[in-house]
């Protein structure tokens, strides 16, 4: 089944922070992965911490980014979905971990990418 407007620009911001966030170093565990619970795009490690990313492409809009699907009930599912990633990882259940949400612009639109610490 081909591959939607929505779904192609998805992937596009997903890949930038992808590459953005292995260039800092981080290693890559799970993309895209999902539980009845929910979805979490990227999970990444660096020796001694996990990091979740919820990645979000963007168009600017009035020179500012939007946040918007990033409320409670997107932080419930993600945390739910991290106890099921958890439960099915359990060497890595006990590691520090941060949520982090990336916007990312999406083109034809250039710029840096957007980072902003979640709490759930």
């Amino acid at each position: 089944m081909p591959r939607t407007s929505q779904q192609r620009s998805g992937d596009f911001a997903e890949q930038r922070a992808l590459r953005l966030l292995q260039q800092r170093g981080w290693r890559l565990l799970s993309r895209q992965w999902r539980c009845r619970w929910g979805e979490l795009d990227l999970v990444m490690a660096k020796p001694g911490r996990l990091l979740v990313v919820e990645v979000k492409g963007r168009r600017q809009s009035g020179g500012s980014w939007s946040s918007d699907g990033l409320d409670h009930r997107k932080g419930r599912r993600i945390s739910r979905a991290w106890a099921c990633w958890c439960a099915a990882h359990p060497d890595w259940a006990e590691r520090p971990v941060e949520l982090v949400a990336a916007l990312v612009p999406l083109p034809p639109q250039a710029g840096p990418v957007r980072w902003i610490r979640l709490l759930v």
